[in-house]
């Protein structure tokens, strides 16, 4: 470059002067995985511009809706995620559902890069007999139902028996147990829904099991998760000793934080209640909730007519290999657990979108190498669709930014031909407009939630979410 007050040499200035083509890249899901990606996107190369598509009106996915009502601080990262779409190079585009309004292939005709990150819209099956009896319930479905999601609104979920038995030992399981048990004061100042609040205000759920093939040393919850549930007001937590004997010795060579797991576990079995607490808590009939170990769901029994759950029938289970590689096998015994309300927190699952695009049905995932999609240049995807369903929203972050620095390489490197001109959201417009889908842009959603939040605030809540996508197309005069 010339010294001060020269000027450039002629090539270096025309080639300043003359503008790169913007590379137009579309990001289809608008929970973590989305953002996450458009957000290092944006960050990384000053020109990219990046559209963000959402099949329901509303963004922010699972923070919106898989995230626990109690759990307000977890929802923090929505700040993010708005100063993302206000910027002047990010849309959001929602009400539009790609692979039946918009094609995959559509979308690569608009733009240079299609990243999926549409996440897990489905659940994994028991695969037993009664599992679709009246009384059983996906985790997926339940938890959509307290958090306002608009395809679980109207589950209504029979309430009204003492016991309820929830298959898996996650962090989700671990949510349900602590809603269906919350003293309703601390459930009135979130954002759960009204309808659930007065469903769970009716509740005669008192016992909460939860059940695992696994042992203690396998469970999938994490420390934060069970330290609340064991501090749970009103509630004691019923765990056998007998299922921890001999892991003292097992636990010194685990990782640190599976040893502090295992032994809050263990100090949580062996603690006597005081006398006074003892005194107290018969005094108010507790809610409790336990651990159960190594059983295997076998079949759901019916009630004597036939139309609700009794029960479930567990095959017990013995532990092959250790640590996280253990697998349980069926010992040949069997045990009854008597419960009214079955649900089965075993994972979530992602389906295919678009006959276009790749999909492992055995893993329910897209195949990808760091992000990119076998096959198909150009194609992109991140977060669970990409990884399967695993971790929390830390572990999608730098999931998406592996992914999104995927995007950037290829654009750098050439492998994605910026040179044609793509036209993004114009084409996909008209593609929309043909088919009679009219998008919700982000100052549309900011009326929705601007909405939601007048009429939480009237019931001293953070917010009272709209359930039926109708009337929230209704509130931006769609």
């Amino acid at each position: 470059m010339a010294g001060a007050g020269g000027r450039a040499p002629l090539g270096l200035r025309r080639w300043l002067s003359s503008p790169a083509p913007a590379p137009r890249v579309c990001v289809v899901g608008s929970g973590p995985a989305g953002f996450y990606t458009a957000q290092h996107i944006l960050k990384h190369h000053g020109g990219a511009l990046v559209d963000i598509y959402e099949k329901l009106p509303v963004p922010f996915g699972l923070v919106r809706f898989g995230v626990a009502p109690d759990h307000p601080e977890v929802k923090n990262v929505i700040n993010t995620f708005t100063q993302t779409a206000r910027s002047e190079r990010c849309a959001y585009y929602g009400n539009v559902t790609v692979g039946r309004d918009v094609t995959v292939p559509e979308l690569q005709q608009a733009y240079h890069a299609v990243v999926l990150s549409y996440g897990a819209e489905d659940n994994r099956v028991l695969g037993i007999p009664g599992e679709n009896l009246p009384g059983v319930y996906s985790a997926r479905a339940f938890v959509g139902w307290y958090n306002g999601l608009p395809e679980s609104r109207d589950l209504k979920p029979d309430l009204s028996c003492e016991t309820a038995l929830i298959l898996g030992h996650g962090n989700v399981a671990l949510d349900i147990a602590r809603i269906l048990l919350s003293p309703l004061q601390l459930l009135r100042k979130t954002d759960i829904t009204d309808s659930s609040l007065a469903a769970l205000a009716c509740s005669k759920v008192r016992r909460v099991w939860l059940v695992g093939r696994r042992g203690p040393l396998q469970v999938a919850f994490t420390i934060k998760e069970l330290r609340e549930m064991i501090n749970l007001p009103g509630t004691r937590a019923v765990l056998d000793p007998a299922d921890f004997t001999g892991l003292e010795s097992a636990v010194k060579d685990v990782p640190r934080p599976r040893k502090r797991l295992t032994e809050l576990m263990m100090k949580t079995a062996l603690e006597k209640p005081g006398e006074m607490q003892a005194a107290a808590a018969g005094a108010a009939a507790p809610r409790e909730w336990g651990l159960k170990f190594q059983c295997s769901p076998q079949e759901v029994l019916p009630s004597a007519d036939g139309r609700r759950a009794r029960g479930v029938r567990m095959a017990l289970t013995r532990l092959e290999g250790s640590g996280d590689s253990a697998k349980a096998v069926p010992t040949g015994d069997v045990e009854e657990l008597e419960c009214g309300l079955v649900l089965s927190s075993i994972g979530y699952r992602s389906l295919p979108l678009d006959p276009a695009v790749p999909f492992d049905s055995q893993r329910g995932v897209i195949p990808n190498s760091s992000g990119r999609v076998e096959g198909v240049p150009g194609l992109y995807c991140s977060g669970w669709v990409k990884r399967g369903p695993t971790g929390v929203i830390i572990t999608t972050m730098n999931d998406s930014f592996d992914t999104a620095q995927s995007v950037l390489e290829d654009l750098q490197g050439g492998v994605l031909d910026i040179s044609p001109f793509r036209e993004g959201f114009g084409l996909v417009e008209s593609i929309l407009r043909s088919r009679g889908v009219r998008p919700v842009s982000f100052s549309d959603w900011q009326k929705i939630d601007a909405a939601e939040v007048a009429r939480g605030k009237a019931a001293g809540k953070p917010r009272e979410k709209i359930v039926d996508p109708a009337e929230m197309l209704q509130i931006i005069g769609h």
